[in-house]
């Protein structure tokens, strides 16, 4: 591939947030690398450690954090582009004129289409276009990709109006240099598939593009054909390229269906055994679906949905529980103090009633993970002590107000892991549960951190992760479940029309790495564990399947599979 490919070409990755940029750029980077031609990867406006890039992301995604309390558009854009034309001189340019390839996740057209759509001055754009052109000294890009993917949850008019403003850019700079529309809407291998198809190896364009004129309306259909380039041999895409997997991999995917089919048994009434696997028969394992768990349904139903839904008391009952992650724990609350309620909260009344609890031998805690006790440097004491304090200190924070304005689900990863003893797992957990409510509104597709067992598990599937960091790896695995199932003949029954999100697949690796303690002993991931210590007890206790109403389930649901006898010991 190198000999095709030549030396110091530019490739770009441009689109909406969410349409797959990051995940493909690298992806498509690790491609380059792993088939010998030297590339390095790039982001505007960069966020690599100790630049003037990281410190413009942190100030755009994070502006109160850094001191600020407004920025105007025109002057967010002119620090882009003061990023952007440090990472050219810095780093860009002296790559591209070593002979090394560089692929770039988004380019000036985000400052165009971003600035625009944002109120940012018009003439003031094309100037900082203009500025930056200067510094790219001439080169322009080998091929610009534009990805286009439909994201219907989160479907709003700014959205729509960034869209239309990429085609229009994509359509006007296709005459300077190759430009090609990438559907991103099926899997990642497919979207890098057709990107590699689509490459075209000409001379490249001796004149940086002109700042745009925000009236041309031209059609993007009207592009010329694209010219693949060969390859001597198969590329490797009937399987993940360049990631490399083991026979656990298939696992997954068999232990996934298996799973879900266990759950859709019990609502239609088989009488159990509801499966032939003698490992999920004699074992405890959390649903496919984590908001299908136990624990997560009563929190959903009993804990955020019951009650003042301000967002300060949503938020409050939701980490009162969560620390806890007990619904035992919460019924003692209830049953002695009434309603849960942050207006009237005390500390003394709510720690006199768990020492209570803890003095008569009784449990508080969840034993699905252990929670932190702030070490032997903690003043609180008992860890229920120091828990109170920790969610009395977020509140005279105002975080549930400064979750709610987070832009991201990230940002709201960050304020949460920003506290004493709150981990990348954690934060994780507490954000997908505050997500359940309508504090926010992020996609479960948006943003994924993979906890202690999920990196086992990851370890036990992939031999080779090939250059994809595990958060990447678990979104290329999520993007393409349905041609998995297909791949392996299996029927996965999804959750009323809902595909299995981020959170559901990194549970999913973490449950696999228990399977294949009994399944595949000979696979070893992070931990030194052998065997599975929780063993599957029946529960009569009954159940009401019901979701978030924004998902857009629950109307899906006939009322003959309301109530289901479950078992508590499996969370199903």
């Amino acid at each position: 591939m190198s000999d095709i490919l030549g030396e110091g070409k530019l490739f770009v990755f441009e689109g909406l947030s969410d349409s797959g940029k990051t995940t493909l750029s690298r992806a498509f980077a690790n491609l380059l690398n792993s088939n010998g031609t030297r590339c390095e990867h790039f982001s505007f406006p960069g966020c690599q450690p100790r630049t003037l890039g990281q410190h413009v992301y942190e100030i755009h995604h994070d502006p109160f954090g850094q001191g600020i309390e407004s920025i105007d558009p025109t002057s967010l854009q002119l620090l882009h582009v003061a990023a952007h034309i440090d990472s050219v001189e810095s780093s860009i340019l002296p790559l591209l004129a070593s002979g090394t390839s560089v692929v770039l996740d988004r380019y000036w057209w985000s400052t165009w289409v971003y600035g625009l759509v944002g109120k940012a001055n018009q003439r003031s754009l094309r100037a900082m276009i203009e500025l930056e052109s200067i510094h790219w000294r001439g080169k322009c890009p080998t091929v610009a990709f534009l990805l286009l993917r439909n994201l219907p949850a989160e479907r709003s008019l700014e959205r729509d109006l960034l869209g239309k403003e990429y085609i229009r850019l994509a359509d006007r700079e296709k005459s300077k240099y190759p430009v090609r529309l990438i559907d991103n809407n099926a899997t990642i291998e497919k979207a890098l598939a057709k990107i590699i198809s689509n490459v075209e190896f000409g001379s490249s364009p001796t004149k940086h593009g002109k700042p745009p004129d925000a009236t041309n309306n031209a059609n993007i259909s009207d592009q010329v054909a694209p010219t693949p380039f060969k390859v001597d041999g198969p590329l490797g895409f009937s399987r993940l390229a360049p990631a490399k997997t083991s026979v656990v991999y298939d696992t997954y995917w068999r232990f996934a269906a298996e799973r879900q089919a266990i759950f859709f048994s019990r609502i239609d009434g088989t009488p159990a055994p509801w499966t032939d696997d003698p490992v999920l028969r004699s074992y405890k394992f959390t649903n496919a679906y984590r908001a299908s768990d136990r624990v997560s349904q009563y929190l959903i139903q009993h804990v955020i949905y019951q009650g003042d839904q301000s967002h300060d008391e949503v938020c409050f009952r939701i980490l009162l529980f969560k620390v806890f992650n007990r619904i035992e724990t919460w019924e003692l609350l209830t049953s002695e103090l009434g309603t849960v309620s942050f207006a009237e909260y005390s500390f003394d009344r709510y720690e006199a009633v768990l020492s209570r609890a803890m003095e008569k031998g009784n449990r508080i805690y969840s034993a699905a993970y252990i929670m932190p006790s702030g070490g032997p440097l903690s003043t609180a004491g008992r860890k229920h002590r120091m828990h109170l304090g920790l969610i009395e200190q977020m509140m005279r924070d105002e975080l549930p107000t400064r979750i709610a304005d987070a832009s991201s689900m990230g940002r709201a990863f960050e304020l949460l892991r920003s506290y004493p003893t709150v981990g990348d797992f954690l934060a994780y957990q507490y954000v997908t549960d505050l997500n359940y409510s309508t504090l926010t509104d992020f996609t479960e597709m948006e943003f994924v951190v993979p906890g202690p067992g999920a990196f086992s598990g990851l370890q036990k599937c992939f031999t080779d992760l090939g250059g994809l960091t595990e958060s990447e790896i678990i979104k290329f695995v999520c993007d393409r479940q349905q041609s998995e199932f297909e791949r392996l003949g299996l029927e996965f029954q999804t959750l009323w029309g809902r595909d299995l999100q981020l959170i559901d697949c990194q549970n999913l690796f973490c449950e696999v790495d228990k399977y294949a303690r009994v399944k595949h002993p000979e696979f070893t991931g992070a931990g030194s564990r052998t065997r599975i210590k929780q063993k599957y007890h029946a529960n009569p206790d009954a159940i009401s399947y019901w979701y978030p109403p924004k998902w857009g389930l629950n109307e899906k649901i006939s009322s003959e599979v309301s109530y289901v006898s479950i078992v508590r010991g499996s969370e199903r």
